[in-house]
């Protein structure tokens, strides 16, 4: 008996759970084509074992310690570093006792589907990891991280991978992504141009940052022109590392698209941190309409992800810094928001801009109308607390009607977590099926239409929209 359902997340009519069946057969083992997310370089580059069991699946996912956090579990004691370097559990036995003792919190979210993929498919175990069970599973996935064949690049392999992106910072150096270059290994692991230091004022060190991007180009970035050829100079610079792309983490939409003298005093008020905090967000805002003019330059797609009220928590972001957990979504305004870009850009057919929501309610009011006209816009596939099977059937009832298929993206698993990679995009591929398979059910969808749909939303969208 294994953890997984055959027919997990198929439709439970007869008609319907049958072609949905069919349709996934069709594409089940179709290559994993992964645009964005936030594997670690570094570990295709050494290509070393994992740890252990506890660093591997507890420690750096975020999906897995809030959640018990939110039952009173410290994220110290499962080893969530410290900024200020102080002491957290190092014992990956303790850390992994006390994971399975507090599993069944995650009944029923998309986590516990993605960790019960990985302990099956991944490492064959047949158990329910449970207190009782846990030494059981540490030393078996422990014995198996041992082996050349669980070592990353051969997981990459396994998994069917045939693209992988990172994200970087506009002033990461890349010598991982040039250490597997040159390393002759096959693997297609590319970056991505994440900005969001260099042009965020409200981001700490950001002048610094800024001096640092004129540092590594030549240009002098205390001008506006000098910091605009900077950023031009680096997005060349990510593109021959492989970079399809750019993203852009944003705590709203709003987009802006001043006038050249406007934009420059802007830029050197943001420089002595002088901003107040609608002119911080003028400043993101015009800089997203700048790199939306750069990528009609140079052909990245521009990704936008707005409306994650960041480390909420002041004490967490004091103790364990960012990305721990406490990213919240917010309302985010779209139509207003991005019209500024849009009158700019936004009639381009040679422009990709994808955006991505934290706020479902933006869906069929705002999104995909916009989606559904604008030549440039497409929309990014659900994200963080809705990259779940409801969040991943809401998008398609709420998009389809208005932007239909072809304006949207396919899947993206915007992980860190990287043997959850497979699962999520195995999620994302029986939703798809049983959506197409109630299409067709229901008399909206041709039967001989919905295999190639099937692959498009798999594996064809999204090579498209990425350019990969």
């Amino acid at each position: 008996m294994g953890l997984l359902d055959d027919d997990r997340l198929f439709p439970p009519e007869g008609r319907a759970r049958g072609l949905a069946r069919d349709l996934y057969a069709g594409i089940r083992d179709l290559p994993i084509v992964s645009p964005h997310g936030h594997t670690d370089p570094r570990w295709f580059a050494e290509d070393r074992p994992f740890p252990d069991p506890a660093q591997l699946f507890v420690t750096p996912d975020h999906y897995v310690f809030r959640m018990l956090c939110s039952q009173g579990v410290s994220l110290t004691d499962l080893g969530v570093p410290r900024v200020d370097g102080g002491a957290t559990e190092t014992d990956g036995r303790k850390i992994w006792r006390l994971f399975a003792q507090n599993y069944h919190l995650l009944r029923g979210t998309p986590s516990r589907m993605w960790l019960d993929h990985s302990f099956q498919n991944v490492f064959g175990m047949d158990r329910r990891l449970t207190a009782e069970t846990a030494d059981w599973y540490y030393d078996h996935i422990a014995d198996c991280l041992a082996r050349p064949e669980f070592r990353p690049r051969a997981l990459f392999d396994r998994f069917n991978i045939e693209v992988i992106a990172t994200t970087e910072a506009a002033t990461d150096d890349l010598h991982w992504h040039r250490m597997i270059r040159d390393s002759g290994w096959h693997g297609r692991v590319i970056t991505a141009y994440r900005p969001d230091g260099v042009v965020d004022p409200d981001m700490a060190g950001f002048a610094d940052n800024v001096a640092l991007l004129g540092q590594q180009t030549g240009f002098d970035t205390a001008t506006w022109d000098g910091y605009l050829d900077a950023h031009r100079a680096r997005r060349a610079f990510f593109k021959d590392h492989g970079a399809t792309s750019s993203d852009h983490g944003h705590p709203t939409a709003r987009t802006e698209d001043l006038p050249r003298a406007d934009a420059a005093a802007l830029f050197q008020k943001a420089l002595r941190g002088t901003c107040t905090a609608d002119e911080a967000d003028a400043f993101r805002g015009h800089m997203l309409t700048e790199m939306a003019r750069m990528s009609g330059e140079d052909g990245l797609v521009l990704q936008i992800h707005p409306g994650a009220r960041r480390n909420h928590s002041d004490p967490v972001m004091a103790i364990h810094g960012r990305d721990k957990g406490f990213d919240i979504p917010g309302r985010t305004d779209y139509v207003a928001a991005l019209r500024p870009l849009l009158n700019a850009v936004g009639m381009r057919p040679d422009l990709t801009v994808i955006l991505f929501t934290l706020d479902e309610t933006a869906y069929s009011r705002e999104l995909a109308p916009l989606a559904g006209v604008y030549p440039c816009l497409r929309l990014g596939p659900p994200w963080w607390f809705h990259d779940s099977p409801e969040g991943m059937r809401r998008f398609r009832e709420m998009t389809t009607e208005t932007a239909g298929f072809y304006n949207t993206v396919g899947f993206n698993d915007d992980t860190r977590a990287f043997c959850s990679i497979p699962a999520r995009h195995d999620v994302a591929r029986r939703v798809d099926c049983a959506f197409l398979a109630t299409l067709v059910a229901t008399g909206r969808l041709a039967e001989d239409e919905a295999p190639d749909l099937a692959h498009q939303l798999t594996y064809g969208l999204v090579k498209k929209a990425y350019k990969l």
